[in-house]
């Protein structure tokens, strides 16, 4: 795993544990400093990243991208976009 792959995971894990908390946030956090640093660690990818990464991250798919970077890339359920080829 690449450094940026690295970084892309922990952020998409700090994302999901403050969605999970915000039921019992007060105040809510806002979530658009951790949504525009994914979008600027995807922009570091190579362009010979693998397609499927590159894929669920430009779709917002950050579940799936998060199960790619640890290896359980077959959990993630087929949705309605063409799987990309390698």
């Amino acid at each position: 795993m690449t450094q940026v792959e690295k970084n892309i995971l922990v952020a998409l894990i700090e994302l999901e544990d403050t969605v999970k908390a915000l039921p019992t946030t007060h105040p809510k956090p806002n979530l658009q400093p951790l949504f525009g640093k994914l979008d600027e660690l995807a922009a570091k990818l190579p362009k010979d990243s693998d397609p499927n990464l590159r894929h669920y991250l430009s779709k917002k798919s950050y579940q799936k991208a998060r199960l790619f970077l640890e290896g359980k890339d077959a959990e993630n359920a087929a949705g309605n976009c063409p799987r990309p080829a390698h």
